[in-house]
């Protein structure tokens, strides 16, 4: 875990690496989008029909936590003000079996409701694509078609869209298509 915090973008934003102290304000910003959900049903994320529990929320961080020690796994973590705020994690796909698909990265981003539009999502993706050189080749992510600001975002960023995933999400009443991008990176992974 290598982060070297970046330059704080517009709202005074910090981005450093993953603490195991963070697994507290991780957790309820993820709680959070539940009730976000509720109100937004456009928000951009696979939550589960009911809220986890506390121990399946601890087995999780504990195998990002492991996964980042391994070099399985790059979280970069933006902080305004001393609070955890967002997190960008890159997790390769099968760890630990050296597959012919491991210099592959998959992408997932969280941004606390609060704070979004201030720059935490840029700072946070710049930094875990910039960590994520040497170690992947190809990072793939999934976004939901509706979400237009969040597939801008991926696009500056030389995201390309790659297919979509028809009524990928039933949520309510509805479902919602899923659009596939993936970026190539420079050069094969340092293993």
């Amino acid at each position: 875990m290598s982060s070297v915090a970046t330059d704080a973008p517009r709202g005074g934003v910090t981005v450093r690496e993953l603490r195991w102290s963070d697994f507290d304000p991780i957790r309820e910003m993820y709680l959070l989008l539940y009730e976000e959900r509720e109100t937004n049903p456009e928000i951009g994320i696979h939550l589960f029909h009911a809220r986890p529990s506390y121990a399946d929320e601890v087995a999780w961080f504990a195998n990002l936590y492991r996964a980042v020690l391994a070099g399985d796994a790059v979280v970069s973590v933006g902080v305004v003000d001393g609070v955890v705020v967002g997190h960008c994690t890159v997790r390769r796909i099968e760890p630990g079996v050296n597959s012919e698909t491991d210099h592959n990265g998959v992408l997932g981003i969280v941004v606390h409701r609060e704070y979004r539009s201030r720059g935490v999502g840029r700072a946070i993706l710049a930094d875990a694509l910039r960590q994520c050189e040497g170690r992947f080749e190809v990072v793939r992510l999934s976004v939901f078609a509706t979400n237009r600001r969040a597939r801008k975002l991926y696009e500056e960023f030389g995201f390309v869209h790659v297919g979509t995933f028809p009524r990928h999400v039933h949520r309510g009443d509805r479902y919602v298509d899923e659009e596939l991008m993936a970026k190539v990176l420079s050069g094969p992974p340092n293993r």
